[in-house]
């Protein structure tokens, strides 16, 4: 490990690489921000409707995978925004390549495809998507757990119901 490529000992932060990497940082959790505000919105809104509709907890799971579909589309918005930076700055050879390369960047599992000039923007890329992750996770729970409390709440009332309805048939 203590040998390196000559092309990583002439690499050198430049500051048009930190300036785009920032720039693309504070888009991507602007854009987040929006989509998971929207999913807040959007879950409340459908969770305080169907409230008290018969199939209450099959429409809450609803709800949740709505919510999870959001969560994700805004993520592959934020994808794709990079990407297209990596094509417009010759960085992939095509949108296609650049969609790919950089959704398995945004979840950690690549790295090391971008030319030289821009490695810096495959850790910044990793960031984001690793602090959007941990974001959209909260909120995914936040939705969530009014749904389980619900769930459970309506769960008991169901077992005091049956344990009272014991109860009378004990009675002389």
């Amino acid at each position: 490990m203590h040998e390196f490529l000559e092309r990583d000992l002439a690499y050198v932060i430049r500051l048009d690489e930190v300036v785009w990497g920032s720039l693309l940082l504070g888009i991507t959790l602007f854009i987040h921000g929006l989509g998971l505000y929207q999913t807040m919105r959007l879950s409340s809104a459908l969770l305080a409707r169907t409230e008290h509709t018969r199939f209450q907890g099959y429409v809450s799971m609803g709800i949740l995978i709505v919510a999870a579909w959001i969560i994700v589309v805004t993520s592959l918005v934020e994808v794709v925004i990079w990407a297209g930076f990596f094509v417009w700055k010759d960085a992939q050879p095509n949108v296609f390549t650049a969609i790919y390369n950089a959704i398995l960047n945004y979840t950690t599992l690549q790295a090391g495809y971008l030319p030289i000039r821009w490695r810096l923007l495959e850790g910044l890329l990793g960031m984001a998507g690793l602090m959007t992750a941990a974001w959209s996770t909260g909120i995914w729970f936040n939705v969530a757990q009014p749904v389980l409390q619900g769930s459970l709440a309506r769960e008991r009332e169901r077992h005091r119901l049956r344990a009272a309805g014991h109860e009378r048939d004990r009675l002389p």
